[in-house]
């Protein structure tokens, strides 16, 4: 049989409450899913470096790792060696001795390199001292991984020009998974949703919400649902919250099933952030939850999602300002069946947390399609 290690620098969180906590378990759960279709053992190692040491040392000795075919691991926000709790790692150098295990047996190795924050001083919290030591660490990090990684897998193709590895970089976004949840039949006025943070300007629910107003304005064509932590919402000035109650809007707080029983009852979603540097490559992963739950999406022109969007018709695109988003939202409206048909017959098929293991697979034993 053959076998397949997945190696995770890390301690897999308890409580999944984000999307970085949630991609390494779905990654894992399709890779095992994978292993019993295609016959092949899933090994796993992750946990504090100690724990690590330890699984390595006896998988090792148990002849587990021989003939290994390929292994796949997953980085944090924060360097390798400072993953342990408390940032002090208690074997530093467990994972160069993995690394250099699986080069000596030529084991293909991918890694899927998770956020570059920490290059953008507007988004980067350090300051001082502080700054500089671990922005130097980072770099360190694409160094070693420079030295034992064949590729290095991305959120997109866009975020590739801001990662100083100098190996095989391929695009591997958040996956879908199929949710059973019951579309409703659109009738006017259409429902849309925006899920996230609304205190955040960046965001852009306040542009939303002004498109909101231009589609209504001859017409009632649309309601909107914002879901948002409560503590947020009550954190906002009186003058938000009155011009959030001037609109046909109404506010949830709700995360779980208790979202997706919410999902089941709207129509389509949206994401409008405003376009930045880093806005640009990254690649939400609120956009496949939506397309999860079977909502075409309507997105500002953010590069990454954009194309993610735009190649399978999954949505409506419009430019960062209320004119433009308005003409998406009455764009979105009259050809809803269109979006919503590509939703359903493609974003699975093609998207699913399996056909990024797939892909693994193919990129790591370089196959052709």
């Amino acid at each position: 049989m053959k076998k397949v290690l997945i190696y995770y620098p890390f301690q897999l969180a308890d409580k999944v409450d984000s999307g970085s906590k949630l991609r390494p378990h779905e990654m894992l759960q399709a890779f095992r899913k994978w292993g019993q279709k295609e016959e092949v053992e899933i090994i796993l190692i992750s946990g504090q470096s100690d724990d690590r040491e330890k699984q390595f040392n006896e998988l090792v000795t148990g002849g587990k790792l021989d003939d290994l075919w390929f292994c796949y691991m997953e980085n944090q926000t924060i360097p390798i060696w400072l993953t342990d709790n408390g940032h002090r790692p208690k074997k530093p150098f467990i994972d160069r001795q993995v690394l250099r295990y699986l080069q000596s047996k030529q084991v293909p190795v991918g890694i899927f390199y998770r956020d570059v924050y920490w290059k953008f001083d507007e988004l980067y919290p350090l300051k001082g001292a502080k700054r500089f030591i671990m922005q130097s660490i980072y770099r360190m990090e694409e160094r070693f991984l420079e030295k034992y990684v064949d590729t290095i897998f991305l959120p997109s193709t866009e975020m590739g020009k801001y990662v100083a590895i100098n190996r095989n970089k391929d695009e591997l976004p958040p996956g879908g998974k199929k949710k059973e949840i019951e579309s409703r039949h659109p009738i006017v006025p259409y429902k849309g949703i925006y899920v996230g943070a609304i205190q955040n300007e960046d965001y852009g629910l306040y542009l939303l919400l002004d498109a909101l107003e231009i589609v209504n304005r001859e017409s009632h064509k649309m309601d909107l649902t914002i879901v948002c932590r409560e503590n947020e919402f009550n954190g906002l000035s009186d003058t938000k919250k009155q011009r959030i109650r001037e609109l046909p809007v109404e506010i949830r707080h709700v995360s779980g099933k208790e979202l997706d029983v919410v999902y089941g009852e709207m129509d389509f979603a949206f994401i409008p952030r405003f376009r930045s540097e880093y806005n640009d490559f990254s690649v939400p992963v609120k956009l496949v939850e939506y397309l999860s739950s079977g909502l075409p999406v309507i997105a500002t022109d953010c590069t990454a999602q954009k194309r993610f969007i735009e190649t399978d018709s999954f949505g409506v695109i419009c430019e960062d300002n209320k004119d433009s988003m308005a003409k998406a939202i009455n764009n979105m409206i009259e050809s809803f069946d269109i979006y919503k048909d590509a939703v359903d017959s493609t974003f699975l098929e093609k998207h699913s947390w399996e056909a990024r293991v797939e892909k693994v697979k193919r990129v790591l034993l370089k196959e052709e399609l």
